[in-house]
């Protein structure tokens, strides 16, 4: 399966980097993943392709990985969709003290808005 992961530096996306890697160890996945701009985290760009670089290598995985420009959202919906991805990977989704869902904005764009199956990770 063609899978594109969308992380932008904060926890969420982070947990979702290492299902992702977990996943594409076991089921041979064609995993992309796209660092994008998410001013909603504190980490910088190199930082997160660090921690991209490291994941993969721990799972044996050799995967692209981009650097995506502009809107995160859009840009990961964009991509997903003019490059044939069968699936999205994005984290987000925590539980309110009410125990619904809360999901950020790139997440709640990414899941509206895109035509493949959205996977989200939640924590």
């Amino acid at each position: 399966m063609k899978v594109l992961l969308g992380i932008g530096g904060t926890d969420d996306s982070l947990d979702a980097l290492s299902w992702a890697a977990e996943r594409s160890s076991t089921t041979d996945d064609d995993l992309t993943v796209a660092i994008l701009e998410n001013p909603g985290s504190d980490r910088p760009p190199e930082e997160i392709e660090a921690e991209v670089e490291t994941a993969l290598t721990d799972h044996g995985l050799d995967a692209e990985i981009r650097h995506v420009e502009g809107d995160p959202g859009g840009s990961l919906v964009d991509l997903a969709d003019g490059e044939g991805f069968e699936q999205i990977v994005i984290g987000g989704g925590e539980r309110s003290p009410m125990g619904k869902i809360q999901v950020g904005r790139i997440a709640e764009f990414v899941v509206l808005n895109a035509r493949t199956t959205v996977t989200l990770v939640r924590t």
